[in-house]
């Protein structure tokens, strides 16, 4: 992201993740989010009075759903909602709203589209944010936490043999995460090999030719999100993958890229301490 302000007009003018150009006038007092782990950073940077409007996904912190306006989902957003609420700044992600949605958005007030691939990328993320909202100080500190658990996690694990794994998004059709994607970044983090790594995105996979199409796995992990499997639908996936450990995890800790990264690192600690107690 770039910033400059011309003193004159004080008028603020930045790119967002995707080298976009948004002018704003000032800095936004009334922003909607339709991304939840950036609604969760905002409200952790002090943003809370700033926030109008949230999706029905953004549910840290959960008195949000009584106290914000719900303008809809990530895919589909109540546009006359939003325009009401008067926003002066939306905050969309690549990954969850399409561009067709964004160029309607951008009819109501300046939008800004994260996209986030690593944790790198999540951390430059938290550090724009923190300087578009004047909030340098707020999001300096939530990196400086975020940079100390990592580091207390890789001296955790510094000694533990990588694990070929699969992780679970989706069932019927079963899809899984591949490369080019932040749970890819967290799965890297954990010293876990990504099975599909050779693949981009979500892909759907045939969970009878994992050990075909995906190696030869150590471990399946099954998010809880965006679905959370049934263990019927994991046993499904066993029936045809006998002796691949298997592990349920809080998918909010290996796909969100703001604030709750800070509590990460604990979760990851807790999967290792499940594979080792095997």
């Amino acid at each position: 992201m770039y910033l400059y302000v011309l003193y004159g007009s004080r008028k603020m003018k930045y790119t967002d993740s995707l080298n976009r150009k948004i002018d704003l006038p000032k800095t936004p007092q009334r922003i909607i989010s339709l991304v939840p782990s950036l609604t969760e950073l905002l409200h952790d940077m002090g943003l809370e009075r700033q926030i109008v409007g949230v999706t029905k996904y953004c549910i840290h912190p959960v008195h949000y759903k009584s106290t914000k306006v719900l303008i809809g989902g990530t895919k589909k957003v109540k546009f006359q909602v939003i325009k009401d609420l008067e926003p002066d700044f939306i905050l969309c992600s690549k990954e969850e709203n399409t561009p067709e949605m964004v160029t309607e958005l951008e009819k109501i007030a300046p939008v800004y589209v994260s996209d986030v691939k690593s944790l790198d990328d999540a951390l430059l993320l938290i550090k724009e944010l923190g300087l578009l909202f004047e909030r340098r100080t707020q999001s300096e500190h939530i990196i400086d936490k975020i940079n100390f658990r990592l580091a207390k996690f890789q001296n955790f694990i510094k000694e533990t043999p990588i694990k070929k794994v699969v992780y679970f998004i989706w069932a019927n059709p079963w899809m899984v995460a591949g490369n080019k994607t932040f749970i890819n970044d967290m799965l890297r983090i954990c010293r876990f090999e990504n099975a599909y790594a050779h693949t981009e995105r979500y892909p759907e996979i045939n969970i009878k030719r994992i050990r075909i199409l995906g190696g030869n796995p150590d471990l399946f992990l099954f998010s809880s999100e965006p679905h959370d499997f049934t263990d019927e639908e994991v046993f499904e996936v066993l029936r045809s993958n006998k002796k691949v450990l298997t592990i349920y995890v809080d998918g909010q800790y290996f796909s969100w890229y703001g604030s709750r990264l800070i509590k990460a690192f604990d979760h990851f600690k807790q999967i290792h301490e499940k594979i080792a107690a095997f």
